[in-house]
């Protein structure tokens, strides 16, 4: 054996590693993206084309679980020497982290994320096609009040997750119920009343007045209207005075009474039928 057919060998054996790295980079590619599509579609992610852009799918899966979609740029530290393996190493435990948190949503326990570890294909081929349905309802992470991991951002086609926001945040902007929405009205409750207040009408609304016909007055309800005080005896109450002009003023004091002129003439005595004699003039 010369040393022509040793470096023939060699050669070949690199070119058939070469090729077998390749498949197994296309191959890779390939059942990542499918995997991530169809975790992506359970979580409500819009436009199946996410799934299939290197880097930028893995930062919708931070984003998914929890962390800050910037903090794949971390995996970039990993082509620097002497300190890259800090950044990839760094980006691996942020990879692990987020894949416990979608494994939760996902219905699965914690010890799942054991098999992301060592065979991460496969546990995204279980998330991917098993029946469990996304459940982003969960516990904040323990990460969500620190500035630095915890998601901030808002990002159309990919919905916000409300566990990952801290105790007393609240969601991040962009997340909650649409203007001009309103919780339907349960049939037959409605707002207690405070007595004695009546709410303002609102202008334009109410019930229409019906026209008034000419001639007709609408008989007054029993027990409204001002009470009427009851009469005293022997009290006659003053005429109003009159709208058109000033009262006539009081007539002065009346005339006394003429006394008679001569006395009264005393009665005539009756006539007795039976005595002859009348009496004196």
């Amino acid at each position: 054996m010369g040393y022509d057919d040793y470096g023939t060998g060699a050669a070949a054996f690199g070119v058939l590693y070469l090729l077998f790295v390749t498949f197994a980079i296309v191959v890779g590619y390939v059942l990542s993206g499918l995997f991530l599509m169809k975790i992506f579609d359970k979580a409500g992610v819009q436009g199946k084309w996410r799934a299939w852009v290197p880097f930028y799918n893995t930062m919708i899966f931070l984003k998914l679980g929890d962390l800050s979609p910037w903090l794949a740029f971390g995996a970039l530290l990993g082509f620097i020497p002497f300190v890259g393996w800090i950044g990839s190493i760094g980006a691996a435990v942020m990879l692990v982290l987020a894949a416990w948190r979608i494994g939760l949503k996902l219905q699965k326990d914690s010890v799942w994320v054991i098999l992301y570890i060592f065979l991460s294909l496969v546990w995204m081929g279980i998330a991917a096609f098993d029946k469990s349905r996304w459940n982003p309802n969960i516990a904040p992470a323990s990460w969500a009040g620190n500035g630095f991991l915890a998601d901030r951002t808002v990002w159309e086609g990919i919905p916000v997750q409300p566990s990952a926001a801290a105790p007393g945040y609240g969601a991040p902007q962009g997340y909650g119920a649409p203007q001009g929405y309103a919780p339907p009205v349960q049939p037959g409750y409605g707002q207690p009343t405070q007595p004695g207040y009546t709410p303002p009408a609102q202008p334009g609304y109410g019930q229409p007045v019906p026209p008034a016909q000419p001639g007709y007055t609408p008989p007054a309800q029993p027990g409204y209207g001002q009470p009427v005080p009851p009469a005293q005896p022997g009290y006659t109450p003053p005429a109003t005075p009159s709208t058109g002009g000033p009262a006539a003023p009081p007539s002065g004091p009346g005339v006394p009474p003429v006394p008679p002129t001569a006395p009264p003439t005393p009665p005539v005595p009756p006539v007795n039928p039976s005595s002859p004699t009348p009496p004196p003039a």
